[in-house]
């Protein structure tokens, strides 16, 4: 089975361009490799190396999942398409990419969504996520394994404290390619513009933008907070990420370990959420020893209200999608 993955990946080099390094033999029945493009030293590497020494654990060696940090296997989007295209790789995902094949999904990374991140499991446990991961497989066959790790609330970087929506009037603030962010920060007066995450030091340092948001740990893996050196808590996004793969190549597995993927995954993103939760003063702490000023005196209620007309924005969304998901967070 090892050598049959391993061809389907082979195929898949030439389609994305990416020189990926041979697999190394050993007595692993499967072998998948892990992708994310943030640092290594960012909690999500720890949760990814939980992960994977629990799955091989379960699975008594059976799978071998080998990490690749640092865009190594490619940009986002890159790493997309070759699972899409049955390569074995499992690579995190959230709301914004789902939301170009489920459109409901982006809901979930939506603004101000909750005021504590462990009411997201009240989401991943309703009929509503199953649904959506349902017609996520059949739609777009994807295998959304977990989406319950958090990322980390997202605060703002820039040159000046940040402390009402007025305050980011006319900025221009670094996005992703997703819209949910670009209506977010259109809804506060800022101008959003789209950088690579692999661009943003630069196009914060050539003044390309004003600003950016991250979560702290991201924010200082990847250095931002050499480039600018307030950092405001605004906390807009609660940002919640999770493990996908190719849902027909997830579907050929053995059913055993089909559950032991599923249940690592979600115990790994227990894991990383309360390595989050309990470790954000200790980022503050890290971050003003470098030079950040922190600004805490954040209006909240004024973005909250500045930035509720996002949830109209979206026309593909199903009919009462918004109040379906406050009312399970809100039980």
């Amino acid at each position: 089975m090892t050598f049959q993955l391993i061809g389907r990946a082979s195929r898949l080099i030439g389609i994305a361009g990416l020189a990926l390094a041979p697999l190394a033999a050993g007595a692993a029945e499967y072998t998948f490799r892990l992708a994310h493009v943030t640092s290594d030293k960012e909690p999500i590497q720890q949760a990814m190396e939980e992960f994977a020494k629990n799955v091989e654990t379960r699975t008594d060696g059976a799978v071998a999942i080998q990490i690749f940090a640092n865009a190594q296997l490619g940009s986002n989007p890159e790493v997309f398409e070759q699972i899409r295209a049955g390569a074995p790789i499992i690579s995190i995902s959230d709301p914004g990419y789902l939301s170009d094949f489920v459109p409901d999904f982006g809901v979930l990374g939506g603004p101000y969504l909750m005021d504590d991140p462990r009411d997201f499991t009240k989401i991943v446990e309703s009929d509503l996520y199953a649904e959506m991961k349902d017609r996520l497989r059949s739609e777009s066959g994807i295998e959304l394994l977990s989406l319950n790790w958090l990322f980390g609330a997202r605060h703002m970087l820039a040159d000046k404290a940040i402390s009402s929506p007025a305050d980011t009037e006319g900025m221009t603030f670094r996005t992703p390619p997703n819209i949910m962010w670009v209506e977010t920060f259109n809804a506060m007066g800022a101008r959003p513009t789209q950088v690579a995450w692999g661009e943003v030091y630069s196009a914060l340092s050539a003044g390309v933008v004003d600003g950016a948001e991250a979560p702290l740990p991201s924010i200082h893996g990847a250095k931002l907070h050499e480039t600018k050196k307030t950092i405001s808590l605004t906390g807009h996004f609660k940002g919640f990420t999770g493990l996908m793969m190719n849902a027909d190549l997830f579907a050929s597995l053995p059913e055993d370990i089909q559950i032991v993927l599923d249940e690592e995954a979600n115990k790994a993103g227990v894991f990383m959420t309360d390595v989050m939760l309990n470790s954000e003063e200790e980022w503050i702490s890290k971050l003003e020893a470098e030079g950040v000023t922190f600004n805490r005196d954040v209006d909240i209620a004024a973005f909250q209200d500045a930035t509720a007309e996002v949830y109209t924005k979206f026309p593909d969304w199903s009919e009462g999608l918004y109040d379906r998901v406050r009312a399970i967070l809100d039980n």
